[in-house]
């Protein structure tokens, strides 16, 4: 069970942590979904795995009970946003799949937020609702049904507006 003071971690690091292009690539994804920090990616990289070798367990076993188990673990992934038709397309998933069902992805997608570093600070200041309730975690799964349900604080929504009215007087 463990100690509270000590939780057990929710990631890997890598095996080896000083190949250049590992860290050019972790690196570019930091970048792309505004990640703080590189344990954001490990933890994402740990839970695709996860679910990766669930698949190759549901894979390996037969009969009624291992179909049922099959049909709901793709079920699960479909529920979060995450296509996956066969047991074949989970084991293709890469890590992108999950960092685009992030919060702070989705909010910077929909243009709430002008960059994805934005994103996560209105995420953070508490100025993002997913339908009524207000969630301060960057790092939320949303789901498919509560993807159109992701808005941000009318207080925000003016402030930006006039800073883009601003910038466009001064050009």
């Amino acid at each position: 069970m463990g100690t509270p003071r000590r939780p057990r971690r929710k990631y890997t690091r890598p095996t080896h942590p000083w190949i250049m292009e590992r860290i050019v690539q972790e690196k570019e994804i930091c970048v792309k979904y505004g990640l703080k920090t590189k344990t954001e990616l490990w933890k994402a990289q740990s839970k695709l795995g996860r679910i990766r070798d669930q698949a190759k367990k549901l894979l390996d076993m037969t009969g009624e009970k291992a179909e049922q188990e099959r049909r709901e673990h793709m079920a699960k992934l479909n529920m979060w946003g995450i296509s996956a038709k066969s047991m074949d397309d989970i084991l293709a998933l890469d890590v992108n799949a999950l960092l685009e069902r992030r919060l702070q992805t989705i909010v910077f997608r929909k243009g709430l937020a002008s960059t994805p570093n934005q994103a996560r600070q209105f995420i953070v200041h508490n100025h993002v609702y997913v339908g009524d309730h207000r969630v301060g975690v960057p790092s939320y799964i949303v789901l498919a049904g509560e993807e159109d349900k992701v808005r941000v604080t009318d207080e925000i929504i003016k402030v930006t507006q006039s800073v883009r009215e601003e910038v466009k007087e001064a050009c």
